[in-house]
């Protein structure tokens, strides 16, 4: 399930960098907000699943 996570958040965070690409060439400051905030809850997904991980190992 983790790696299906990471994938998901990885996707998502390559699409927030494209809007915000996007949305500074056309000048809409609300697709490049949206597209910052997809990146920033694309890493938050990536640090949950990086202190589960450690957790797992720290109990095995």
């Amino acid at each position: 399930m983790s790696a299906e996570k990471r994938v998901e958040a990885t996707a998502k965070n390559i699409e927030g960098k494209i809007q915000e690409v996007v949305g500074e060439i056309t000048g809409n400051p609300q697709d490049k907000a949206e597209g910052q905030t997809k990146q920033a809850q694309a890493q938050a997904t990536h640090t949950v699943e990086n202190i589960k991980d450690e957790l797992k190992k720290a109990l095995d």
